[in-house]
């Protein structure tokens, strides 16, 4: 495998900030073609994910890129110097865009020849897709082997005996294949990446796999400690199938800039480097793109592209595990009892991308013990903007022990709640007694951030009075100061 990207661009819509070059709030069509050149070439970004999920798809992105930017690209070869990876839908869970699957994967060996007449060669600028809510080895199995033998495979046939093959009479069709990325994004199934991905890899000369662990639907659903807990197993368990088997893995981890989503910004990427030494991939979100200083986003660009890889954390799987359920049991029940509040708020989060609405557990409308929630960034602002970091709920489950068994395996969890903390009420009506306690037992003294907090307060106000025409205008401002929209 060629040079591996360490700094994944990505479309996921938590900026607070707008910005420069949108023609609009919410950005879609060409304003995501200037955002994929912008973070290649200002930030020092070297890949994009071209997100497919949930939105009308751009199957002439490769086209659009080399001919509205031809002098860059000229310097930095699509799929050599910069990568392209598009994120697909997973059939199984998304059956309304299903066949979207398809029309993407069809798109792949046309951008292949648009690449090759720009270039002069043969230059394959898309051989990679992600695919999300992976839950099983024929998951991946399928994408690979429908590129392959459907559409790859096809170019062999002759449309009559006597006929031309249909690669002769249209021309090759390149890559002949594909490497389909996981996404795992539930602690079940990402407890098990590794058989799954051995079971994957069993019946095909693969000598090194991308594998993408996500954080903020783990996080919604589980909570902030089972999150980044199930991640730290999920890594070392990598390592570990890597030593068996010899395949060499790239673990990419989706990390966004609220705390509770993974906590990478600017500011802490030494600090989320070390957190997790293995994982050679980090996804650079909009916050951290767009609510920070350009020059700061491309110094720390340039610090994770030339970290160095290591091991990944050894952990104790099987107390980690206990530890997960006990504690995601108790945070799903405070979930359930805060839902009606932050759907009332969520209607009220500013949109950023165009998206479709999805329904299901791990679509982009989350369901949770029969409770229906919004989409994750939303679900985070809107705690946020209730003065209840996300961060805080179900801390009140961990024990001295378990505290302590934190503190030793997931070293930021402090950095991470102190950060949260800022950005509390408290005497808001969610900060309850038990979490007060929880906060003082655990040793967190905090100081509420002084304009943050009496925006909070105008939010609950207005939402108390019905008044609901300032209430994006409150929340955006609120976000503005902690430098994510959720």
């Amino acid at each position: 495998m060629c040079h591996i990207p360490r700094c994944m661009s990505t479309q996921h819509p938590d900026n607070a900030t707008i910005p420069f070059f949108a023609t609009a709030s919410v950005l879609a069509g060409e304003d995501e073609v200037r955002e994929a050149y912008y973070a290649y070439s200002h930030l020092g970004c070297d890949e994009q994910m071209w997100d497919v999920e949930g939105k009308e798809i751009d199957v002439h992105v490769v086209k659009k890129l080399l001919s509205f930017y031809p002098e860059y690209f000229h310097d930095h070869v699509l799929g050599r110097d910069v990568r392209l990876t598009l994120r697909v839908p997973n059939p199984m869970v998304e059956r309304a865009e299903a066949k979207i699957l398809l029309e993407t994967l069809e798109s792949i060996p046309r951008s292949c020849d648009v690449a090759s007449l720009f270039y002069g060669n043969d230059v394959v600028p898309i051989f990679e897709v992600i695919l999300p809510m992976t839950v099983s080895a024929r998951c991946i199995d399928r994408v690979y082997r429908y590129y392959v033998n459907h559409i790859v495979g096809r170019q062999y046939l002759r449309l009559r005996e006597d006929d031309l093959t249909i690669a002769e009479w249209i021309g090759e069709f390149l890559p002949t294949c594909i490497g389909v990325i996981p996404l795992f994004e539930d602690v079940p199934t990402m407890l098990r990446a590794d058989e799954i991905l051995e079971e994957y890899l069993a019946d095909k000369c693969i000598g090194a796999q991308r594998v993408f662990l996500a954080r903020s639907d783990t996080a919604m659903n589980y909570g902030l400690v089972a999150a980044a807990l199930a991640n730290k197993i999920a890594l070392a368990r990598l390592d570990a199938l890597s030593a068996r088997t010899g395949v060499r893995f790239y673990p990419i981890l989706g990390l966004g800039s609220a705390p509770f989503r993974g906590g990478l910004s600017p500011a802490t990427v030494e600090r989320v480097g070390k957190e997790y030494p293995s994982v050679v991939t980090f996804t650079i979100q909009s916050a951290f793109k767009y609510d920070h200083p350009a020059h700061e986003v491309r110094s720390a660009c340039e610090y994770l592209r030339t970290r160095e890889v290591g091991p990944a954390q050894p952990v104790d799987a099987e107390r980690a595990i206990a530890l997960i359920e006990r504690y995601s049991t108790a945070y799903r029940q405070q979930i359930v009892e805060l839902a009606p509040y932050i759907n009332h708020v969520a209607r009220y989060v500013p949109a950023r991308r165009a998206r479709k609405l999805h329904i299901g557990l791990f679509g982009y409308a989350r369901e949770m013990d029969g409770v229906k929630l919004p989409r994750a960034i939303s679900f985070v602002c809107a705690l946020y903007s209730l003065g209840l970091p996300p961060e805080l709920i179900a801390l009140d489950a961990l024990t001295a022990e378990d505290l302590a068994f934190v503190d030793e395996v997931y070293p930021s969890f402090r950095a991470e709640i102190s950060a949260a903390l800022p950005f509390a009420d408290p005497e808001g009506p969610l900060m309850t007694p038990s979490l007060r306690e929880a906060l003082d037992r655990a040793g967190f003294s905090f100081s509420p951030h002084p304009e943050h907090l009496d925006l909070v307060r105008k939010i609950r106000q207005a939402l108390e009075q019905n008044h609901g025409a300032h209430l994006t205008d409150l929340i955006t401002r609120a976000a503005l100061l902690r430098r994510f929209l959720g």
